[in-house]
């Protein structure tokens, strides 16, 4: 089962808040799951950290993400 369950979790929420008007909380848990699924993807052999993501957003790379890297 893995992880995956977590974006089930966060739709359904996402769905409840939707049928309920609470849509600042829907747009929330729309990133929510949008984050969830990038960080529970499985990153491809090699990909450098800087590639990672949707490009929505800019940050610091996590030099944890680099094999051999001193941080």
């Amino acid at each position: 089962m893995g992880q995956k369950w977590i974006i089930d979790v966060l739709s359904d929420l996402q769905a409840f808040a939707r049928q309920n008007d609470l849509p600042l909380l829907a747009n929330q848990l729309e990133q929510t799951v949008l984050a969830a699924r990038a960080e529970i993807a499985p990153m491809p052999k090699g990909t450098p950290p800087a590639v990672i993501g949707d490009g929505a957003e800019t940050g610091n790379i996590s030099r944890e993400a680099e094999p051999g890297s001193r941080t």
